[in-house]
This record gives C-alpha cells, sequence and structure tokens, in this order.
C-alpha cells in the first residue's frame, strides 16, 4: 500500500475520533487511529495540517447541518470574550480558529500581558465565575505551565491562559486559516467577515 494511501486513511479515521470521540490532542488521535490501522510505522502518520483537512472534509460531509450553526455559536461566544478581555491582548487558537471545533471543543484564548494578577481582579470585579487552573505549553523546546482562567459559559468552557508579551511571535496573514496558530481580534474578525463573504457569494 502506498504512503499517501496509508496517511490518508489513518487522516481520516484520526478524523472521525476527534469529532465523534471528542479526542482534541491529534497526536493521541493519530497514535490510536494508527493503532486501530494496524499501522507501526510512524513514518505514515500524516502531519497536523493534513488531520485539520480531513477533519474540515469530514465535517462538511457528515456533519453539514448543524456544524456551521455549531461554529456560529462559538465563535460569537469567542468574539464576545475576547471584547471583555481586550485590554489584556487577547489571542484566539485551537479549533475554533481553524474551523473545527465539535460539541466537544472548548474555547482557547490566550492573553500576552504581564498582569495575571489584574486578569484575575477584572474577572472577580465584574463577577464572572472561573477555576484557576494550570496548561502545560512547550517553550522553547522545553515544558513550561502557565496560568489558566477556566470560564463555564453554556455552550462550553472558555479557556483563558496567561503567556508572558516575550512568548507572542507575529503571525503572517496571509496563510491559510487552518494553517494559523492564533489570531488578534480583529484579524479574527476579518476571518469571519471574509468567510460570510465568501459564503454569500458561492450561493
Amino acid at each position: 500500500m502506498q504512503i499517501d494511501s496509508i496517511r490518508n486513511q489513518v487522516a481520516q479515521l484520526a478524523a472521525q475520533l476527534i469529532h465523534e470521540h471528542g479526542i482534541q490532542d491529534y497526536a493521541l488521535a493519530k497514535r490510536k487511529a494508527a493503532k486501530q490501522l494496524g499501522i507501526a510505522d510512524a513514518h505514515h502518520l500524516p502531519s497536523n495540517p493534513e488531520i485539520t483537512q480531513a477533519l474540515q472534509a469530514y465535517q462538511a460531509l457528515f456533519h453539514a447541518d448543524y456544524h456551521p450553526t455549531l461554529l456560529a455559536e462559538f465563535t460569537a461566544l469567542a468574539i464576545e470574550t475576547m471584547q471583555m478581555l481586550r485590554a489584556f491582548n487577547p489571542y484566539i487558537t485551537g479549533a475554533i480558529l481553524n474551523g473545527t471545533a465539535t460539541k466537544h471543543s472548548d474555547i482557547q484564548i490566550e492573553l500576552f500581558t504581564d498582569n495575571e494578577k489584574e486578569v484575575e481582579l477584572y474577572l472577580l470585579n465584574n463577577h464572572i465565575q472561573f477555576k484557576q487552573d494550570q496548561r502545560q505549553i512547550k517553550y522553547k523546546g522545553a515544558n513550561k505551565q502557565i496560568p489558566c482562567f477556566v470560564i463555564a459559559a453554556d455552550a462550553c468552557d472558555i479557556y483563558v491562559s496567561v503567556h508572558s508579551p516575550s512568548q507572542i511571535r507575529n503571525t503572517p496573514r496571509d496563510i491559510p486559516k487552518e494553517a494559523l496558530k492564533r489570531a488578534s481580534l480583529n484579524h479574527f474578525i476579518n476571518l469571519q467577515d471574509c468567510s460570510q463573504t465568501a459564503t454569500s457569494s458561492a450561493k
């Protein structure tokens, strides 16, 4: 069997596992898919962008009836939250950004500020209920624990992590949406406007 065919099979099954079973870790989804298919060679595993593309195709084929509505609800909530936290330089990341959110997804917002305590005080002063947690990230090749506030919304949980401004990297504006790692509030809103324009033009 050709390598490309194997990679496609793994990507398609991983996409199904992510959507139907709520697996949010792409690496875990790939390993589970490869195991189910009896594939042991790591060279046959698809890249994360390939998983994203397979997931988008799966959702368009099998869940076109409700996925756009779900994504629109999550997107509106993400924008509302980012506008609320505008003073702390918010960026959106994860499945909401690349358009592959499922009913199992959460909203992931990154704040690039040195004022973690001010974020906490802002939430308290505005009577926003939250839990404090930590999130592990890779930074300069090492694991790092960063503070995170978890806000429970009706639609899903919102994870707001606090990063040092020195950790942000400028993301080129001309790369495909599915390849973006994060987007600022204005960039994210512009992406939604472009998507709506493209959808209207296609009708």
